[in-house]
């Protein structure tokens, strides 16, 4: 674990985790209960950490999952004996007090798990935010709940992406070498998803809840820390930025998202698309990712990193120096650029602190600006 970026806002960030209990039913362990496990990072005074430990980046246990389900070569004893196994942030820091900052939510990808994109949560935090990672058990690399208990990946996860998974797989295969329309890609994606893909639909889904579940735990908890007057920011990697999509679309509290190279899962076709939205890309995966295009009030922006691939636009850009898993952009590069991306999207819809976004790119990284194709009724 080495080259990690530092938090390059005015604020230590603070961060604690809580298991939220629903009364849902866990579709994918019949007999129980869903939980949503959260992580929030907090902006604190950069005086208040002095003296204080960082907490640990990932447990054995997480390493150990991660190799399994990412093929991440972690060596959890050599980052560990070295001190290179932290996170910078303070755990339980103190608050600052008479101050609020306004909330996003993020979603972690599919196989992933709730720390993926830790350095742009905490990034965002240290500029003022808060943010709410929200764990997905049975559907991460490995799920830490407070009490100990440890959830692993649902062993039929991977074989369900593509129901058959050959034709499935050749399908999507196609749809991202092919030309076409940003409508046309879209309706093709969706052709795609509703015949080989409704687990997948159908985990998003879940995920939205999961999301919404949060956002009432944090209401009813962090009231003390949180300004709601603005709204609520959605991003998220993967599968993730699928929900931050759909959070977007279908609820009235969320205004604006932000979507990190996730293919358009979700039933989406045919709704309008009225808060703010980046949709970031990297080449391999941009047809399946065209839907914020189509159908929308508000402008979109949509950034493609060339020279990236997916997993890169996760914290293991930074730990796996293998440019066919990650891509060849410099990941101190790649972090700059997606921190920044966020950071004016949220400080003009969420914060409003500016009167449009300053968002543009540079050889590697081209962005393009969508207008509203709808009238506001």
């Amino acid at each position: 674990m080495v080259n990690k970026p530092s938090p390059s806002g005015e604020y230590a960030v603070g961060t604690f985790t809580h298991t939220i209990r629903t009364d849902r039913d866990e579709v994918l362990a019949p007999g129980t209960k869903r939980t949503v496990p959260v992580r929030v990072y907090y902006p604190v005074l950069k005086a208040s950490v002095e003296g204080m430990s960082k907490i640990k980046y990932m447990s054995r246990d997480m390493a150990n999952a991660l190799k399994k389900s990412m093929h991440a070569p972690i060596n959890y004893d050599k980052s560990d004996a070295a001190g290179d196994n932290f996170s910078d942030c303070y755990e339980n820091a103190p608050k600052i007090e008479g101050m609020k900052f306004p909330p996003i939510m993020f979603n972690h990808g599919l196989a992933s798990y709730r720390e993926a994109n830790s350095f742009l949560c905490l990034d965002l935090a240290s500029h003022g935010y808060v943010v709410i990672s929200v764990g997905h058990p049975y559907d991460a690399s490995l799920t830490e709940l407070d009490d100990g208990t440890k959830i692993e990946l649902y062993k039929d996860t991977m074989k369900k992406q593509y129901e058959p998974f050959l034709p499935g797989a050749v399908s999507v295969l196609k749809l991202t070498n092919s030309k076409g329309t940003d409508k046309e890609l879209a309706d093709r994606m969706d052709v795609i998803q509703n015949k080989y893909c409704k687990y997948i639909m159908s985990r998003v889904g879940e995920w939205v809840k999961d999301t919404l579940c949060a956002v009432d735990y944090a209401k009813e908890n962090l009231s003390d820390i949180i300004d709601f007057s603005n709204g609520i920011g959605a991003t998220g990697h993967s599968l993730g930025g699928a929900t931050a999509y759909m959070l977007c679309l279908d609820s009235s509290e969320f205004v604006c998202g932000a979507n990190l190279d996730g293919a358009l899962f979700g039933s989406n076709k045919g709704k309008i698309l009225t808060k703010p939205f980046v949709q970031i890309s990297c080449k391999a995966n941009r047809n399946a990712e065209t839907r914020p295009y189509v159908g929308h009030t508000k402008p979109v922006f949509g950034v493609l990193f060339n020279k990236m691939q997916h997993i890169g636009f996760s914290d293991m850009k930074h730990m796996i120096p293998l440019k066919m898993i990650t891509g060849g952009l410099d990941a101190d590069l790649m972090h700059g650029y997606v921190c920044r991306l966020h950071l004016e999207l949220f400080d003009t819809y969420l914060k409003k602190v500016k009167d449009r976004p300053d968002i543009t790119g540079c050889d590697m990284i081209k962005i393009k600006e969508y207008q509203p194709d709808i009238k506001e009724e």
